[in-house]
This record gives C-alpha cells, sequence and structure tokens, in this order.
C-alpha cells in the first residue's frame, strides 16, 4: 500500500513537472506580448492575469510606473470603465433570482415616473412605458449614449469630462443631461445600440429595490462575498484592502485623467475600480454558478447581434473569433470590455480566464487584438499537445 501510494504522488509530482514545462514555451510567448505592449509609446502602465485550470495556467503580470517614478503592484488598482457594466448587470441577476424583478418586466415599475417621463421620445411619442429591464440590460431600449453620441445640443459627455473636469455627478443628474442633449434612437426592443444611459437607470432600479447607495449594494453582495480586495466604486466608496492603495493613472491619449472628478459621470455604467486578479475571481465565480443561478446566466447569454462577430447579452459581450477572420481558431471570448483596455473574459474552449487592463483609451481595440493573439498561442499549442 506505502509503494501504491508513493508511485501515485510520484506520479502527480510528475504531472504537474511535465505540465509546467509543457505550457513554458506559450507561457514565455505571452509575456513577450504584453511586455511589447508596454513599449507603446502610449501605455504608461499594464495589468495582466491568465488562468486555466484545464491548462495548468495561472501567471500574473503587471509593469508600469506613475508619473512620480514609483511603479504599479499587483495591490494597484485600476479604473475598469464598461467591464463594471458586468457587475450592475449581475447585481440585477441576483434580484432576479430573489424574486424582487423579473427581466421582462417594465422598468417603471422600479423607477419614479418622472424618471423616464420625457426620455424616450419618438415623434412626439413617450415610449418611456415599454422598456423592460431586459431592454436595458441588452441594449435594446432605444435610449441614446450620453457618454459618445452625437448630441442634438452641447456637448456629449465624453467631451464634458475635460470641459467640466471638476464636475461631480450625481445619477439623477446624467438622466436629465441626457434629456437635454439627446434624442432616443428607436422604439423599445426594435433594435441594438450601446447606451450607458441604460445602465444608469439599472444602477437606480437597484438602488430603489435594495433602499440602499449601489457602490454599498456592490461590496455586500459582490465584493464582500468574494473577498474581492481592491475593488470599490470610484470616488463613491473604498476596498477592502488596508490601507487604500492609489489607483493606476488613467490616460486619454497624451492625457493623464486619473484626477478629474467628471469621472463620476460613469457609475453602474463602469465606474469600478478592481484588479486582474478581483476580476478573475468574479468572472469565475459567475461561470460557475457561486453569484447567479446556472438558469440565469444562461438567460444573461441570450445573445443580440452587436457587430461581425461580436454578440452582446445581459451586460455580458461575446466575440466568435471565426467570425472576425476565417484564419483565427475557433474559440469564443465572454465577458465585457471598457474603453481604457481593461477586459475580463472567459474562453470556454480552453477554459481560460483573461483580465486586466492597460489604462489608455487609444488602447480601445488594440487589447482584442492582444487577446486574440494570446488566445491563438494558447490555442495551437494545447492542439499539439494532444
Amino acid at each position: 500500500m506505502k509503494t501504491l501510494f508513493a508511485t501515485l504522488i510520484l506520479s502527480l509530482m510528475l504531472n504537474t513537472l511535465f505540465t509546467h514545462e509543457s505550457y513554458a514555451q506559450p507561457i514565455n510567448k505571452v509575456k513577450k506580448q504584453f511586455d511589447k505592449v508596454l513599449k507603446r509609446e502610449d501605455i504608461h502602465s499594464g495589468f495582466f492575469s491568465l488562468h486555466s485550470d484545464r491548462l495548468g495556467i495561472h501567471e500574473q503580470w503587471v509593469s508600469g510606473q506613475f508619473t512620480d517614478g514609483k511603479s504599479v503592484t499587483t495591490q494597484t488598482p485600476f479604473h475598469t470603465t464598461s467591464v463594471g457594466k458586468t457587475f450592475t448587470a449581475t447585481t440585477i441577476a441576483l434580484l432576479a433570482d430573489e424574486g424582487k424583478l423579473r427581466f421582462d418586466d417594465p422598468a417603471t415599475n422600479y423607477l419614479p415616473a418622472e424618471t423616464l417621463e420625457g426620455l424616450h421620445v419618438i415623434d412626439g411619442v413617450d415610449y418611456g412605458n415599454q422598456i423592460t429591464i431586459g431592454h436595458l440590460l441588452q441594449h435594446r431600449s432605444g435610449l441614446p449614449d450620453y457618454f459618445e453620441d452625437e448630441p442634438i445640443l452641447g456637448e456629449n459627455m465624453m467631451s464634458q469630462l475635460f470641459s467640466e473636469p471638476e464636475c461631480y455627478w450625481e445619477p439623477e443628474e446624467l438622466i436629465e443631461f441626457t434629456k437635454q442633449h439627446f434624442q432616443a434612437k428607436f422604439e423599445p426592443g426594435t433594435d441594438y445600440h450601446y447606451t450607458d444611459t441604460g445602465y444608469i437607470l439599472l444602477g437606480l432600479i437597484i438602488e430603489q429595490l435594495e433602499c440602499k447607495p449601489l457602490h454599498q449594494v456592490l461590496a455586500e453582495r459582490i465584493f464582500q462575498p468574494l473577498d474581492l480586495t481592491l475593488s470599490s466604486m470610484h470616488l463613491r466608496s473604498k476596498p477592502l484592502a488596508t490601507p487604500d492603495y492609489p489607483m493606476a493613472e488613467l490616460y486619454a491619449d497624451t492625457y493623464e485623467i486619473s484626477g478629474l472628478k467628471s469621472l463620476s459621470a460613469d457609475w453602474a455604467g463602469g465606474g469600478l475600480l478592481s484588479s486582474s486578479e478581483d476580476l478573475y475571481h468574479f468572472m469565475k465565480a459567475l461561470q460557475d454558478g457561486e453569484l447567479v443561478r446556472l438558469a440565469t446566466l444562461q438567460k444573461m447569454q441570450q445573445w443580440t447581434e452587436e457587430s461581425l462577430g461580436t454578440y452582446y447579452g445581459y451586460g455580458l459581450r461575446k466575440w466568435e473569433l471565426q467570425q472576425l477572420s476565417p484564419i483565427l481558431p475557433k474559440l469564443t471570448l465572454i465577458g465585457h470590455s471598457g474603453s481604457t483596455g481593461s477586459f475580463m473574459y472567459y474562453c470556454p474552449e480552453l477554459d481560460t480566464y483573461l483580465t486586466g487592463s492597460f489604462n489608455q483609451t487609444n488602447f480601445k481595440r488594440g487589447h482584442i487584438e492582444f487577446l486574440i493573439g494570446i488566445l491563438s498561442d494558447l490555442n495551437s499549442h494545447d492542439e499539439q499537445s494532444n
């Protein structure tokens, strides 16, 4: 019996050793790709975690400096921008699991009448009472995007960030800003248009049902249970970690914008700070059914087409790589991206999680090319190994 036990232990040790050696080559390629991005003049810091139980990979890379010369570390949180939509959508899904709402309920069931009144008007007809929670989650409400849409009057919020950098935005002010400056796109449920406005309404619905500020709900329902120590809502709450580590500097082209109070305009649509490890643990818990029921997760993954090779569910985006190009492997990415090169994705075919950020709006599309390159290398090595 002792001999058999020793043989089993030796076998496990050798298997672990060979698995690590087997993936040493692709891991080195991944590191080189990460380092290549960091050589770009406009990229000042990068955070990347790569995890796969099936492939035996658990790696984390951090690189870059603050303007004062101090290096970023694994304890440096970064702004996740629109990755935060998945946290908001998951909180809505949690409330659905508890029977506090249904995805096909009208949003007016949970919001004061004046909130939606005048927000969605086309040819003199107000369609606000036809918008469902599902429409808001999937960007099928027809609401305009106060952040990047062309306004009918004045500036959009992207311009306001710079023209009024000291402005601290409350959610209700964002809704009023949208009413004053933008026009609805289409009748609810008839098309797709990505809009942060819908996620502001979802945040307000959460607050109405929970009778607490959104940042407190996120802390109690997600951050604390999952021990996400570096996650918080920027400008509105503190993380669990002590001390409160400074946020990685955020860049819009050559402009360092981390200190702008106007970043408060993101809120439920993407106002979170987090780390690559926190994002990994959150995404894995979501995929494993630790946050919402697996049946609810399936509902969150009822996709509508967003653009070529990309689809959108309830706070989740899907990329079908081979639809982007026939030479790419038949792999899928499920998760979310942000406008600053932030990302949180799961590849089911390789059982692999990829999370992180490059903190640069110029890398809004570049981070997807980065992830595709990594998955292609991992997939090629996996096929050769099997």
